[in-house]
């Protein structure tokens, strides 16, 4: 796709009451919760949830939690994304079910540190981080739009302001691309999950507002009302868990770049900061948009690479998307003299073992704005000066 200039691109998003979404916000909560008694746990938690069960099933090392607590913080995430129907709800119908146990010692001994031997990665993989200039946030523009969509839709069906709209929602926005930058908005998808109350056609009236808030008047010049659809199917009474079954994990496009960039396949949700699937992401993510940041390109792509129980990198791959070598080449010695890309130095640059992580997982892990808390640490450009020529 880098050297297409005139093209169509398409990225989707879905919303915090997605079933897989649901998965990822209960696994990420397990992640901060021991982080919160030892910002040192290890955690590696999967959830599976459907009609009136979640189950958690994974390996731990951390402060004691007693069962009965999670499942508590469990009706927790439930409550606060809005799930109270028949075929699930934050009350007691639905039943949670927690089979975590402790982490092998066989992986316990190839990742920690000991006597002069660095903490070594948690697994193997490839990891890719990438940013462009195409939005404020640096992130591509199908998916930027897509995830505002939604998290406005959220927003005031929380406050009460969007009334007959239920918590399961996808967008998905096609860009019109020329000269190899976003130039109008070609169509947009919105399916949502509504009330018995409402019809198709009122659902439409209901969303469109969003669309229309969330995506730049520029884009939507000559826009086609015929490539509006929403719920195209007609009815989406039966949604989240009870329509389909979530799993944590699986909606890694969503999380990252909407197709735009290359993944390497890893889950973000459910992963303490020591897996390299969710930090080395981070902090390839943290490069890039640095990168671009300083203007010496309007794109880049960093992969990094892992093997389990090794401290560095295996490799440090750039793309700048410009053929040229000089500056591919300065940037990667950049990279190499300013960033310590071993676990833990990622961890003590980013900040990673706070109670950072429910907060990541809905609504993409990257284009978000850094907090107080250290939450999104890795969207700063507080490193660009470094790769100013």
């Amino acid at each position: 796709m880098s050297n297409l200039k005139n093209y169509l691109f398409t990225s989707e998003s879905v919303s915090e009451g997605h079933p897989d979404k649901v998965s990822d916000r209960i696994s990420d909560m397990v992640v901060d919760s021991f982080i919160s008694g030892d910002p040192y746990s290890r955690v590696a938690c999967e959830t599976l949830t459907t009609t009136n069960k979640v189950v958690l099933a994974g390996e731990v090392r951390g402060p004691e939690i007693k069962k009965d607590e999670l499942i508590e913080k469990v009706r927790g995430c439930i409550k606060d994304i809005g799930y109270d129907q028949e075929g699930f709800t934050w009350k007691e119908l639905t039943k949670i079910e927690s089979h975590l146990h402790s982490q092998s010692t066989d992986i316990a001994m190839g990742v920690d540190s000991s006597g002069n031997k660095d903490e070594g990665a948690g697994d193997q993989g490839i990891m890719f981080g990438y940013a462009c200039d195409e939005t404020d946030v640096f992130m591509p523009a199908p998916i930027h739009y897509s995830h505002k969509i939604l998290r406005l839709m959220a927003e005031d069906r929380k406050l009460g302001k969007l009334k007959n709209i239920e918590p399961d929602s996808k967008s998905q926005v096609t860009f019109e691309y020329v000269e190899g930058k976003p130039f109008k908005v070609k169509s947009v998808v919105i399916s949502s999950q509504h009330s018995a109350d409402v019809n198709q056609s009122q659902v439409k009236d209901l969303l469109k507002p969003y669309m229309l808030k969330s995506i730049p008047e520029n884009f939507l010049k000559d826009f086609n009302e015929d490539e509006f659809y929403v719920n195209p199917t007609g009815n989406f009474v039966i949604g989240g868990p009870d329509g389909d079954c979530g799993l944590t994990g699986r909606k890694i496009i969503v999380d990252t770049y909407g197709g735009a960039a290359p993944h390497g396949g890893g889950a973000f949700s459910g992963k303490d900061p020591t897996k390299v699937d969710r930090s080395a992401a981070y902090a390839a993510r943290y490069i890039a948009k640095n990168v671009v940041a300083s203007k010496i390109s309007e794109k880049c792509l960093i992969q990094l690479a892992y093997a389990i129980g090794v401290s560095k990198p295996l490799s440090i791959y750039v793309d700048l998307f410009d053929n040229d070598l000089d500056k591919n080449k300065f940037v990667v010695e950049k990279i190499q003299e300013n960033f310590d890309l071993s676990p833990r130095g990622i961890r003590e640059m980013l900040g990673l073992n706070k109670p950072i992580y429910e907060k990541t997982a809905a609504y993409g892990h990257f284009g978000r704005i850094p907090e107080q808390d250290g939450s999104f640490s890795w969207e700063k450009t507080d490193k660009k000066g470094i790769f100013a020529k």
